[in-house]
């Protein structure tokens, strides 16, 4: 009876260690699955400067203050190894990075420059070849080879930095952008001998016709809304955390730099184009759950939370006042599980013209 008893026991205790064995192999696959390799974020700077529009600009003292900080506690690394690395589910660096400037200003050679150069950073700078050598505050075509023999890399802005967002309806209106986006790939390659086939959106504008066509003619887009990009992000349209302007606090950016990429399987509304009749969209957007605190999954509209409903695995949002004409976004953030002091992050952006049918800038 006794030793039958032991045996028992002895069942108890190994099935209590094995549940706890498994407990801990759980977290160690669940660490190596969500908290890194394949995701990483990209950072989108303009003016490095203090005479500059403030909503696109940073001082250099406070961009080096970002950039000591990248130093001590992230990879910087190329763009194209970041995103090639994702697409082909290769391994990156913990908290991968990757740094970008849109439009070409001069002052990105004079001021931002030597800060990147002293902490040994690479960065891609989007430019509109059409624009080259025509605007002074613009690099020009020596100072621009100057620098990709410095180790910058030089991708595609479209020819003169013009909204692309135009009516859909409007007779050539895809086939005309398309051409001028390959014209001014075409300019670059000639001139810097780049052809990575990146396109920024002027603006951060796109709709759905215009990105899959980039998509099926071996282009990347990349817009401004904010986020992390993994595998499963939508190519055509990649996110960048804004860095300048009333997005230049490092105490707020460096949570955004932490962040993973929303484990999103659909989205009820994709088209981020509306007309000025349709402001108040609600979108509903099922997500993966394996590593997200569900209830701690929050939104965002101008700085305030919105309300969500929940059903199931996918959330629902409603916005309860016009959006403004212009550009917005929802941002929706989550914890890992996982991978403590993470947040999964997911940015959508809307784009409403004017009652004229025009863009603002």
């Amino acid at each position: 009876m006794m030793k039958s008893k032991m045996s028992d026991t002895s069942k108890v205790k190994y099935y209590s260690i094995f549940l706890m064995l498994g407990g801990f192999l759980f977290l160690v696959v669940s660490k190596i699955a969500y908290a890194n390799p394949q995701h990483g974020v990209v950072l989108l700077y303009h003016h490095v400067s203090e005479d500059t529009p403030a909503s696109t600009s940073i001082s250099p003292d406070k961009f080096e203050e970002h950039m000591a900080y990248l130093k001590q506690n992230h990879k910087v690394v190329p763009l194209q190894r970041l995103i090639e690395n994702i697409q082909n589910n290769q391994p990156l660096p913990e908290n991968s990075v990757a740094i970008t400037f849109d439009d070409g200003y001069r002052n990105i050679a004079e001021n931002a420059h030597p800060i990147l150069l002293k902490y040994d950073f690479p960065y891609t700078i989007f430019i509109s070849p059409d624009l080259i050598g025509k605007q002074k505050h613009q690099l020009n075509w020596s100072e621009i080879t100057e620098l990709s023999q410095q180790g910058v890399t030089f991708a595609n802005h479209t020819s003169i930095h013009k909204h692309l967002l135009l009516d859909n309806d409007q007779e050539g209106w895809l086939a005309n952008t398309i051409e001028d986006i390959e014209h001014a790939e075409q300019s670059i390659k000639q001139h810097t001998s780049f052809n990575l086939k990146y396109l920024a959106y002027p603006y951060g504008e796109y709709n759905q016709a215009l990105s899959q066509a980039l998509l099926e003619r071996g282009f990347i887009g990349f817009g401004q809304q904010s986020g992390a990009i993994s595998k499963n992000s939508d190519f055509g349209a990649l996110p960048r955390f804004p860095a300048a302007g009333i997005y230049a606090n490092l105490n707020t950016l460096k949570v955004k730099m932490n962040t993973l990429d929303m484990p999103i399987i659909s989205k009820s509304i994709a088209e981020p184009q509306l007309s000025l009749t349709e402001r108040t969209p609600s979108q509903t957007i099922k997500v993966e759950l394996d590593d997200i605190h569900k209830n701690q999954l929050s939104c965002f509209f101008a700085g305030q939370p919105i309300d969500l409903s929940w059903e199931d695995n996918a959330f629902t949002y409603h916005i309860q006042t016009k959006l403004p004409k212009g550009r917005s976004r929802i941002n929706c953030t989550a914890p890992s599980i996982a991978y403590a002091g993470k947040y999964y992050w997911f940015s959508q952006p809307w784009f409403v013209p004017d009652e004229n049918g025009n863009w603002l800038d």
